[in-house]
């Protein structure tokens, strides 16, 4: 099938002007179709002729029939004709409302002839867009391979039924066939007043706006419906893009997050939701039933569901829906429910909503995104490559579990082209505004839909367009923590905007900064000639890991990287910038929202840039045995890099004076320190310092029962503003650059400890088959704070946190006591309590050897908390060989009658320190 591009010089090939009748007043077309393009756009950018293919088959519509009647055409006309017709022997029928069409094609030398209907034997046929009788076989007609003329306008057109959807887009005659193919007559009038003969595919408006607004479909959906409670259904479901003209939300969190979307297309429909656990969710029951009738839209048809999904089968059940579990959609369906795979047919089921039919679909793609790093989700997940076309797609950002709130009666609501036009209308008269927290949301909104695929997609490619246009024309804003920039704003959103223009390939010389910083091109000089790192690419671990490079890529500055032809089907990716932390979330900003660039190195040379900078890392798969791989870098500079064991004191000295990246790294076996140059000059010899990182390194792996050396090494960066808290855990772990000079001091971690950065570390150590989410949470990680301040720095626990001082504990044990011990008030310090109390009495030891079962799966664990906690009780009491079920029962742990006479044959723990604090516990008042 020709590409959209070439089809529009096929349709334009010799057409000089557009001589239209003068008093025909035609309609604007809406495009939303990935296969639909614009042909003829007026001055105001109304699009007024189109075409798109479906199926085997070909369309051109006109906003108006009299163009079809107009001599003046026939160029355009012979063009069309010549596009639509797969064959030069078929014949060509004209339909008796385009008569006079058959004198204008044969003065041309093209035989045609009237056709009261359309039929097989026909190559192409033209027909006005008000015929009721037809839809259907003219749709077929296309499907199979047929072209198709058609043409009317819709302004002023009056339904001729009392059907409840008489809307002109869902129910105007020509719309239930163009519509299948993404084209629609709308109730627009169209100005005539000047057309430009484009030489090149004209663009698409960003919105097109109607009397036919989805207010109607929106009700019907939230029906009954207060709120979208998913509170407890132990899931995070995937934010939702919500970008087609024909889309919109229905559950929202506070700052427009979308959990679940629906649309139409086509005839059909479609809703999703951003997690197929949302199908099992007795609360949503209301909400799935009334989506279930919105999809079957009144036809009372055959409701199929997945067989993965059964559960959902009973959801409907209670609600008097029949359904029929199949693997696959069926010909005889209505509406099918299921969790898009790998192996989903998506042509197959775009044509099943494009005829008419029910789409429910229920995924979420921030897992597929964590299993492939540098693979946008928006180009490659299963679940996009099906609804991208629909305008909803499954972005890798994850949603807290709701409850969502529903969009309010006649309140606006957040959506992506329309914030953007009007985006585009405040930059370009300097005043206006939006609704609190659009702008805030269209940057990151943004940077994601550039991710589509938009090559050879004029819905798409006319948003990349725009988006070119507004950065040339305005200064790209910088962010620093002495002038920050407040994200829910414009300059905010250009932020988020720019990175993602840059990320898609857009020539960075269209984003000029405001200011030059110490990061950009102009101030670092790409070295010369080409520098080649070799990097190990063996990954023993079970996850992906960054592999340093030792270079600095500056920012807007394109890099050329090759390797060799055997590593090309190695599935390694390439990294710009370590700062990975999403601030779109952030109230003000001290840099841009998203800082880095992942690639694919699928080719033995790969192009590649980064808005913002940063040091160049290799990403290497998991269980990869690649060896040592060299890398030729062309573009970057070198950037100061310590390996332990490796790199000499003098060595050092000199990449400090020598090399001018702006940040360096130094690295172990076991930890790599990622902090600004600025700091690293302070380090004449980092080998006292790194020695020191690894013994507590050796500590956090062994009381987790992991085996040292690390089989990778854990990561630290430190950043000007991260997402979250004072630090994180992570791969890597963030912090602030304020904590960068106990990060690499030596004197002071072993004089003040380190109790922040190691609590990380514990959390990375974390495992969810012995933590009880939320109440151990803070609690467990301070286990690892605990064992490497006492038995590698020698600071007691009382020193190392004053929460931990001897009277503090037994202040806030005997709170907890006076409260009831409860559970729900077991968290945090307290919750820590208990560990320690076991530890004071029994040593590492046991903490030691349970969590190395746990580790090697030696154990196995149940999933809820309260099989956990009786679980725990039960393998600790006997790594002890002591019946533990009274002390955890006087902490208010749930302990099961069974566990508790299981252990009841071990020696009493006569030591319990609980049995005092109960017996000297002051009477609760009443």
């Amino acid at each position: 099938m020709a590409t959209p591009s070439a089809a529009f010089e096929a349709l334009m090939n010799g057409v000089t002007s557009w001589d239209i009748p003068k008093d025909s007043v035609p309609c604007e077309l809406l495009l939303i179709g990935e296969a639909s393009f614009p042909i003829m756009v007026n001055d105001v950018g109304q699009v007024l002729i189109a075409a798109s293919t479906y199926g085997r088959g070909r369309m051109v519509v006109a906003s108006h029939e009299d163009f079809f009647l107009e001599s003046q055409l026939f160029v355009f006309l012979v063009n069309a004709v010549g596009w639509l017709r797969s064959s030069p022997e078929l014949a060509i029928g004209v339909h008796s409302s385009l008569a006079p069409l058959v004198k204008i094609l044969e003065s041309c030398g093209i035989e045609a002839k009237i056709e009261p209907e359309v039929n097989d034997s026909l190559g192409v046929y033209c027909i006005d867009a008000y015929n009721e009788t037809m839809t259907d076989k003219l749709v077929q007609f296309v499907k199979r391979g047929g072209g198709l003329l058609i043409g009317g306008e819709a302004w002023d057109w009056e339904p001729q039924n009392d059907d409840d959807d008489d809307r002109v887009l869902f129910a105007f005659p020509g719309n239930l066939v163009t519509s299948v193919a993404g084209v629609y007559f709308t109730d627009n009038k169209a100005d005539t007043s000047f057309f430009k003969v484009s030489k090149k595919m004209p663009k698409i408006p960003i919105l097109v706006r109607c009397d036919d607004d989805l207010s109607e479909d929106r009700d019907e959906l939230l029906r009954g419906i207060i709120d979208l409670d998913i509170t407890n259904s132990d899931c995070f479901p995937s934010q939702l893009l919500v970008h087609g003209s024909l889309a919109f939300p229905v559950g929202l969190d506070t700052y427009h997050g979308c959990v679940i979307a629906a649309a139409r297309y086509g005839r059909g429909r479609v809703v999703v939701t951003g997690h197929k656990v949302l199908f099992t969710v007795g609360k949503l029951g209301p909400f799935l039933l009334n989506a279930v009738r919105w999809l079957d839209g009144g036809r009372r048809g055959k409701i199929v569901v997945q067989t993965e999904l059964r559960t959902l089968s009973g959801l409907l059940a209670v609600g008097g829906i029949d359904t029929s579990i199949e693997p696959h959609l069926t010909r005889d369906a209505s509406v099918y429910c299921f969790e898009p795979t790998s192996d989903v047919g998506i042509k197959e089921l775009q044509e099943f909503v494009a005829e008419g039919g029910g789409l429910f679909v229920g995924t979420q793609a921030w897992w597929w995104a964590f299993k492939n790093p540098g693979v946008s989700p928006l180009a490659r997940f299963p679940g996009n490559l099906l609804l991208n076309a629909f305008g909803i797609s499954i972005t890798s950002q994850s949603l807290n579990p709701g409850p969502f709130h529903i969009p309010k009666a006649g309140k606006r609501i957040y959506h992506f082209r329309s914030t953007l036009a009007e985006f585009q209308m405040i930059m370009g008269r300097k005043r206006g505004n939006v609704e609190k927290g659009w702008l805030a949301k269209l940057g990151p909104d943004g940077a994601t839909f550039l991710q589509i695929p938009a090559e050879e997609v004029p819905a798409y490619m006319s948003v990349h367009r725009l988006l070119r246009k507004l950065m040339s024309r305005y200064r790209l804003p910088v962010a620093t923590r002495e002038n920050p920039i407040i994200n829910d704003c414009c300059r905010g959103a250009m932020l988020s905007l720019a990175t993602g223009l840059a990320n898609s390939g857009s020539d960075l010389s269209l984003l000029i900064p405001e200011i030059e910083d110490a990061y950009s091109s102009r101030y670092l000089r790409p070295s010369p000639s080409p520098i080649t790192v070799k990097v190990n690419c063996n990954n023993p671990g079970t996850r992906y890991c960054w592999m340093s490079t030792g270079l600095y890529v500056p920012g807007r500055q394109v890099i050329e990287v090759s390797l060799p032809a055997s590593a090309v089907s190695a599935d390694l990716k390439i990294q710009i910038g370590c700062h990975t932390d999403d601030l779109s979330r952030a109230s003000k900003l001290f840099r841009g929202p998203l800082v880095i660039n992942r690639c694919c190195l699928d080719k033995p040379t790969k192009s590649v840039s980064c808005l913002w900078g940063g040091l160049l890392y290799i990403i290497v798969p998991q269980h990869s045995k690649l060896g040592s791989v060299p890398f030729i870098v062309k573009g970057a500079v070198r950037a100061p890099f310590y390996k332990l064991g490796e790199t000499s004191k003098e060595v050092w000295k000199r990449r400090l004076l020598e090399y001018p990246g702006p940040w360096g790294e130094l690295a172990t076996k076991n930890i790599i320190l990622t902090v600004p140059t600025a700091n690293l000059r302070t380090l004449e010899n980092p080998e006292p310092l790194l020695r020191l990182w690894d013994e507590m390194m050796q500590a956090v792996a062994k009381l987790g029962g992991e085996s040292f050396p690390l089989r990778l090494p854990q990561r630290i960066v430190a950043d000007v503003q991260i997402s979250v808290g004072w630090m994180h855990a992570g791969y890597p772990i963030m912090c602030h650059l304020e904590s960068v000079q106990e990060l690499i001091s030596e004197k002071l971690i072993r004089t003040k400890g380190l109790w922040g950065l190691v609590h990380e570390l514990g959390r990375n150590q974390q495992r969810q088959e012995w933590e009880f989410p939320p109440h151990s949470t803070e609690a467990t990680c301070n286990l690892w704070c605990v064992y490497v301040h006492e038995t590698v720095l020698g600071i007691p626990r009382s020193r190392a946190n004053i929460a931990l001082w001897p009277p503090v504990r037994e202040k806030r044990v005997r709170i907890y006591l006076s409260k009831g011990p409860s559970v729900k008030n077991w968290n945090a310090w307290t919750a820590l309590e208990t560990y320690l109390q076991l530890q004071e009495a029994f040593g590492w030891e046991p903490f030691i050897r349970l969590f190395t079962e746990y580790r090697n799966h030696t154990i196995s664990s149940p999933t809820d908390n309260v099989d956990k906690m009786n679980l725990w009780v039960k393998m600790f009491s006997q790594k002890v060989q002591k019946n533990l079920a009274p002390f955890f029962e006087a902490w208010g742990w749930p302990i099961q009658k069974e566990v508790a006479t299981s252990l009841a044959s071990l020696p009493e723990w006569k030591e319990n320190i609980m049995k005092l604090y109960i017996l000297t516990q002051m009477p609760r008042l009443t």
